[in-house]
C-alpha cells in the first residue's frame, strides 16, 4: 500500500524529514507545519523552495493539513468572523495544493458536545439539542470551494471535534451529499477516545467510498480519568487491530495513502525516537 509520514513529526525541518523518510522508504509527505508556519501560511517564495525540495527528493504530497474549522464552536455561523478566518485559509491551503501537486487537503470540525442524539427519554434530558444541526452549514461553503477548485478534502476524526468517529464523519457528508468531494481522514487512534472500535466497526463506516486518507499511531485512552498517553506503535489499545485492518484494506483495494504520525516520544521529548521505535513495525504491518 501507499505509506508516507506527518513530516513535521519528524521534523519541521523539511530537508531532514524527507531525508529520514528516504532512509526508511515512504514515499508520500503530508504537510502540516513546515519550518514554525503552518501551510496555508508560507510566502509564495517559501512554497517555491518547498517544491523544490520535493522535486529534489522525488518525493509526491499526500495531502495538506491544516486544522481548518477547529476551535469552531455550535455558537458560529457560516460568514462569521472566524468561519470567514478558516475559509481564507482554506482558500490559500488549496492554492498551496494546486503549486504542490496535493490531491487532499484536510478539515477538521467544531468543538465536541457529548451526547447529539438520544431516544427513551435522553432526547429531552440529555441531548446538546440542536448542536449537529449547526455542522453542517460551517462546512457546506469548503465543499462548494473544493468543488469549484477540482480538489478532495478530508475530514479527520478528531478527539475534541463534533466528527470524532467513522459513524460522525460518513453522516456529515451524508448530509451535504458530499461523497464525491468529502472524505473520511480516518484517525482510528483518535477514534478511541469515544470508543469507537477501529476493526471492524469504524472500517465498516467507511469502506463504501468514504474512506479518503489515514492517519496511524497508537494510543491507550482513560476517559474516566480524561488521560491520554500516545503509545510506541504496537504497544497501545490498537496492537491486535492493525493487522486485520491492514487486511481489510488490501482485500478491499484501498488506493490512498497512510500516513505514518509521529507525536510518540520515548520520554526524552525527540518524536524522531518515538518515530524510529515505530516505523519498522508500520512498514511489516501495512507495507
Amino acid at each position: 500500500m501507499k505509506l508516507g509520514v506527518i513530516c513535521d513529526g519528524i521534523s519541521r525541518d523539511l530537508r531532514h524529514a524527507l531525508a529520514v523518510m528516504d532512509e526508511f522508504g515512504l514515499e508520500y509527505a503530508e504537510l502540516q507545519f513546515v519550518g514554525d508556519t503552518e501551510v496555508g501560511d508560507h510566502t509564495p517564495q517559501e512554497i517555491r523552495k518547498i517544491k523544490q525540495l520535493l522535486v529534489e527528493f522525488d518525493t509526491p504530497v499526500s495531502c495538506l493539513s491544516r486544522h481548518i474549522f477547529a476551535g469552531m464552536t455550535t455558537a458560529n455561523r457560516p460568514g462569521d468572523e472566524l468561519h470567514t478566518k478558516h475559509m481564507d485559509a482554506l482558500r490559500r491551503v488549496i492554492d498551496m495544493a494546486h503549486t504542490l501537486g496535493s490531491p487532499l487537503v484536510r478539515i477538521m470540525t467544531s468543538k465536541k458536545e457529548q451526547i447529539l442524539w438520544g431516544r427513551y427519554g435522553a432526547e429531552e434530558w440529555n441531548v446538546a439539542k440542536g448542536a449537529w444541526d449547526t455542522l453542517p452549514p460551517l462546512i457546506a461553503p469548503a465543499v462548494d470551494l473544493a468543488r469549484a477548485e477540482g480538489v478532495t478534502l478530508v475530514v479527520e476524526t478528531g478527539n475534541g471535534t463534533m466528527v470524532n468517529s467513522n459513524y460522525t464523519a460518513r453522516k456529515l457528508i451524508d448530509d451535504l451529499d458530499a461523497k464525491d468531494v468529502l472524505k473520511v481522514l480516518w484517525d482510528p487512534a483518535n477514534n478511541c477516545w469515544c470508543h469507537e472500535r477501529a476493526f471492524p466497526d469504524g472500517y465498516d463506516e467507511v469502506k463504501d467510498g468514504y474512506l479518503g486518507h489515514i492517519h496511524i499511531k497508537d494510543v491507550q485512552v482513560d476517559t474516566p480519568r480524561a488521560t491520554l498517553e500516545v503509545r510506541e506503535l504496537g504497544k497501545g489499545q490498537l496492537a491486535k487491530q492493525f493487522r486485520p485492518m491492514a487486511e481489510a484494506l488490501r482485500a478491499d483495494g484501498y488506493g490512498g495513502v497512510i500516513s505514518f504520525e509521529s507525536v510518540y516520544h520515548p520520554g526524552n521529548g525527540s518524536f524522531e525516537d518515538g518515530f524510529r521505535k515505530s516505523i519498522g513495525l508500520f512498514k511489516e504491518i501495512f507495507g
